[in-house]
């Protein structure tokens, strides 16, 4: 058993969902033929996510409802220090998590014909993100 950890840095984006399925797999291609990724975000305002990337009105009807459950201004809030985006952001990551386990087969992730990996960001003006890609396998 093998066991190999990356880094992925992402430079900021704009609020929604940003597919990153690409940037995933061009840091573990190669290192392991068979076993488990796991992807740890290192923030409490955007989440991981496996979802449809075909159709880009997934994504913005994702955002819509995700806005829509946790509203901006919501008047009980009290943690708004870095302003109205801020609970939410943070509520919107505890509903979808900071991080993924997938299985990789022959050397790439194992992932359905229409599934990609998506960071949502959940804030109007995020700093970049971090992910921990951790292999273990063959």
């Amino acid at each position: 058993m093998t066991t190999k950890q990356f880094t992925l840095t992402l430079p900021p984006v704009r609020r929604g969902m940003h597919l990153i399925t690409d940037l995933v797999e061009t840091k573990i291609e190669g290192a392991i033929t068979t076993g488990l990724a796991h992807l740890f975000l290192q923030h409490t305002s955007a989440s991981l996510t496996v979802n449809e990337n075909v159709d880009p009105t997934v994504r913005s009807d994702a955002e819509r409802f995700l806005n829509d459950l946790v509203p901006e201004d919501y008047p009980k809030f009290r943690h708004t220090y870095e302003g109205s985006d801020d609970m939410p952001a943070h509520l919107k990551n505890m509903l979808l998590g900071t991080s993924l386990t997938i299985p990789v087969s022959h050397g790439r992730l194992a992932l359905g014909t229409w599934q990609g990996i998506y960071l949502f960001e959940h804030r109007d003006h995020a700093s970049g993100r971090t992910i921990i890609i951790t292999l273990q396998g063959e």
